[in-house]
């Protein structure tokens, strides 16, 4: 059989194989592996190397899209510098993951712009490229698509959807308060979530005043009591980035006085 046919029937397979990496790179790899005089072991090797590159490639795109973050948000963009306040080895040691296979959660407090979101967003995308299920939500967006869920008869639905997430993010839990069914349905997911899965909360609000997002001392209780069981908490104290970077347009605009 001649080369060029057991090129194009090996590409056929590998296609009907659902291999496309393989298909494409099959030639390319051949010819490296020809110059340097590998044999047929080391040639699939290399092949299927390539093939598994770009499966985990795709894979943590499919993982990205999932979570639906808002923006992409890396720790090596995060000015610890900024914000001595923060505990960067911990947050560092959190971003291997671990505490998402025991279970735990962590808490992010500290008033608007002083990098909570980012820092959420961060360890999210890390969980990411880790191979986890991970689902980023603003607490008002998350309670509406509960509401919403709980009026149309699909809230069994979401639920189960949501048990199959490694890890939540809930963002910005304290801006808006959330009404009685609202705070009702919120704790039914960090009540399920406790000791299954891992949550990241951020929060502009210190402990003794979530009563006024979650209106029951009862609720507000049973709620902190799972979240801080486990938990990391890091708080991050203050002037607001935004703000920082605002005055700073401000006076290279006005120029030398």
């Amino acid at each position: 059989m001649s080369t060029t046919k057991s090129t194009v029937l090996v590409k056929h397979h590998l296609k009907a194989l659902k291999l496309p990496t393989m298909s494409q790179e099959c030639d390319k790899v051949a010819s490296r592996a020809a110059v340097e005089n590998l044999d047929h072991l080391a040639y699939l090797q290399r092949l299927c190397e390539l093939e598994l590159i770009e499966r985990e490639r795709r894979a943590v795109e499919r993982r990205l899209k999932a979570a639906r973050f808002p923006q992409t948000k890396t720790l090596d963009e995060f000015d610890f510098g900024q914000q001595p306040s923060i505990n960067k080895p911990l947050v560092l040691e959190l971003a291997k993951g671990q505490y998402i296979d025991d279970r735990e959660n962590v808490l992010l407090i500290g008033s608007s712009g002083v990098g909570k979101t980012h820092l959420a967003i961060a360890l999210g995308l890390a969980a990411c490229g880790q191979g986890r299920k991970v689902r980023f939500f603003r607490v008002t967006e998350l309670i509406t698509l509960l509401m919403e869920a709980k009026e149309e008869k699909q809230l069994l639905r979401f639920r189960k959807q949501i048990k199959q997430l490694d890890l939540i993010v809930l963002d910005e839990l304290g801006y808006v308060p959330t009404g009685k069914v609202g705070a009702e349905l919120l704790f039914d997911v960090l009540s399920t979530a406790y000791e299954r899965q891992s949550l990241i909360v951020t929060t502009n609000l210190p402990f003794e005043q979530w009563t006024e997002v979650l209106g029951s001392e009862r609720l507000t209780g049973a709620a902190l009591d799972r979240l801080t069981h486990r938990c990391h908490i890091l708080e991050a104290k203050g002037e607001s980035f935004r703000l920082r970077d605002a005055r700073r347009r401000q006076r290279r605009a006005s120029g030398p006085s």
